[in-house]
């Protein structure tokens, strides 16, 4: 089944690290591509900053990171749907983390509230390092719980993706089908624009077993 979506519209992904975004984000991109929709996909500008840099941002460094990532989102979605490899709101949960600043979850929370789609990537794959941007699978934990803290409280849903490989990349196309199917794309499109935000059943749940249930249900339902 080929989702149909709006131009414009924004699958965001999220988590902790090593949790398989790039190339969860990378698998969807293709797929869409490859059904005939225009898709951008936009990289993680931090990993960017960071071999360009040669070291982690700074304290002072972490707000211009999150704007850059939100404007090449926003540059994106104007030619088409957008698969979106982290947003900033990764950013401020890390600057609450490490410098325990909370100043840049406002902006992030604003932009992630325009976003069609939040796919948060669950923490159900070993930890890998990858060079300077990882701290260690001892954060990964923290920073999950920060991230559905930040979209709880913005009352912003989210869908929890679990699994490796070929399901995780069903789960996540899984969750784009459902949204796509849920209305037609003007409304989607005002929906996101009015930042209601798609509601994934039970987006406060940490229970994996719950998650899986989820999508198991999700699945049995769909024709």
């Amino acid at each position: 089944m080929t989702p149909v979506l709006p131009a414009g519209c924004v699958i965001a992904l999220i988590g902790a690290e090593s949790t398989g975004k790039t190339e969860l984000a990378r698998a969807l991109a293709t797929r869409l591509q490859q059904r005939g929709v225009t898709t951008t996909l936009v990289a993680e500008y931090l990993r960017e900053w960071c071999e360009r840099e040669g070291r982690t941002p700074r304290p002072h460094e972490q707000a211009a990171i999150a704007d850059e990532q939100t404007r090449r989102i926003a540059d994106a979605a104007a030619q088409g749907v957008v698969v979106a490899d982290t947003t900033a709101l990764m950013t401020a949960v890390y600057s609450d983390l490490l410098f325990d600043d909370h100043s840049l979850y406002a902006s992030a929370l604003a932009a992630q509230r325009g976003y069609a789609l939040t796919l948060l990537t669950a923490l159900d794959l070993p930890w890998v390092a990858d060079g300077l941007q990882r701290d260690g699978p001892h954060v990964r934990e923290p920073v999950d719980a920060r991230v559905r803290a930040a979209l709880a409280g913005a009352g912003l849903g989210y869908a929890v993706v679990h699994g490796s490989g070929e399901e995780r990349l069903a789960n996540a196309w899984n969750a784009i089908n459902s949204i796509a199917s849920s209305e037609d794309a003007a409304g989607a499109a005002a929906r996101s624009g009015t930042g209601g935000g798609w509601r994934w059943p039970c987006d406060k749940c940490s229970d994996p077993a719950c998650e899986h249930r989820l999508f198991s249900d999700l699945l049995a339902r769909r024709p």
